[in-house]
């Protein structure tokens, strides 16, 4: 009776341990994946003092194996089951899983700060439009102010490099609109300006003004177009469908030309008839920059654009050419009544040339170095 008895209570001890020893190992590979459950709920059986886990585990095969009854050396209860071992093993690794996860450190805020730095340096380069409007912009305003202000042949103290490097990042950060918008309102208010200073030039200036204001502002094309090429290429010619050196002649054409041409036209006309009272070169500056802005002005004065552009009027006619000679005799008169008599100036250079050398060989014949 007691013996059976014995052995119902160690097969109950044995199995209360299994099922502890499962529960430990649960709770061992839970906690990989979530914080631990709460205490089980207490049994009617007085359970050992609790212990970390794997002292507890290890423990067991001690406590179940040598169990002795009242004779000696006679085991009471049943031996461990084979396969206790690999449960034991199996939690072993699992606690040594544990001390290892426990013994590598969590992620400092160091990594996550390392991330953030190099997150704000990359952030760093970024060009907002507040940068672009306080840092960017100026300095191309003030390059274009200075290159639209230039005499030919001035030294303009500006870093093309610089100003070329500023077009590409704010072309880069998607500034090009903007930009552009910049550019064609800088340039519209300097070509208002020109146009009020052309408006109160007197008549006897006003030729030689209107040839400065041309002249001035297509020297300017020659650097602004270039240092905008960037975005010429990158917006303008890919959205726009269009070309940044044709939209800034349209720009002249429309806020100075078209409001001069004719006041201008005029006194072109007047002084062909006159010559020499403006110059041939200011006349075919003026000429061909007015073909150049718009050709369809060539019909105001075709014969005054004929003379300085090629194929302006058709072919001669045999018939014509009487007509040809008697404007070229008619030419030939004002010429000599104005005082520009027909050999006087190759007949005075001959003179002055044969008395020279008259007076270099008399001076060698006698003797004179």
């Amino acid at each position: 009776m007691e013996e059976s008895m014995e052995e119902e209570e160690g097969g109950s001890y044995e199995a209360m341990m299994d099922d502890q020893n499962h529960n430990n190992w649960e709770a061992a590979v839970d906690g990989f994946r979530q914080p631990p459950p709460p205490p089980p709920p207490p049994s009617s059986i007085p359970a050992p003092a609790r212990e970390p886990p794997g002292g507890q585990l290890l423990a067991v095969p001690a406590v179940s194996v040598d169990r002795k009854g009242h004779k000696e050396g006679l085991p009471m209860g049943p031996s461990p089951p084979p396969e206790a071992n690999g449960v034991i093993m199996m939690l072993k690794s699992c606690d040594a899983a544990a001390a290892v996860a426990k013994a590598v450190p969590a992620p400092t805020p160091s990594s996550t700060i390392n991330i953030n730095t190099s997150t704000s340096k990359f952030l760093m380069n970024v060009i907002t439009i507040e940068d672009y409007k306080s840092t960017y912009w100026p300095k191309l305003d003030g390059a274009i102010d200075q290159l639209l202000t230039q005499s030919p042949g001035d030294y303009i103290p500006i870093s093309y490099e610089q100003i070329y490097s500023c077009v590409y990042k704010c072309v880069c950060q998607q500034h090009s609109e903007q930009m552009y918008s910049d550019l064609i309102k800088k340039i519209t208010n300097h070509l208002e300006r020109v146009s009020k200073e052309l408006q109160a030039s007197p008549p006897d200036v006003y030729i030689e003004r209107f040839n400065v204001a041309l002249g001035q502002y297509m020297g300017a094309l020659q650097s602004i177009v270039p240092l905008f090429i960037y975005m010429n290429k990158f917006y303008i010619e890919t959205k726009l469908n269009r070309d940044l050196k044709d939209d800034l002649i349209k720009l002249f054409t429309e806020h100075v030309a078209e409001k001069h041409i004719y006041s201008l036209m005029p006194l072109l006309l007047e002084a062909q008839s006159t010559p020499f009272q403006v110059t041939p070169s200011t006349m075919a500056n003026i000429v061909k920059g007015l073909y150049t802005l718009r050709p369809e002005w060539v019909q105001m004065a075709p014969t005054l654009f004929s003379k300085f552009i090629p194929n302006i009027l058709p072919p001669a006619l045999e018939s014509e050419l009487s007509e040809y000679a008697a404007q070229d005799q008619k030419l030939q008169r004002e010429l000599v009544q104005n005082g520009f008599l027909r050999g006087d100036q190759s007949r005075k250079r001959a003179g002055d040339e044969l008395a020279y050398n008259s007076s270099s060989a008399c001076a060698s014949s006698r003797g004179y170095r």
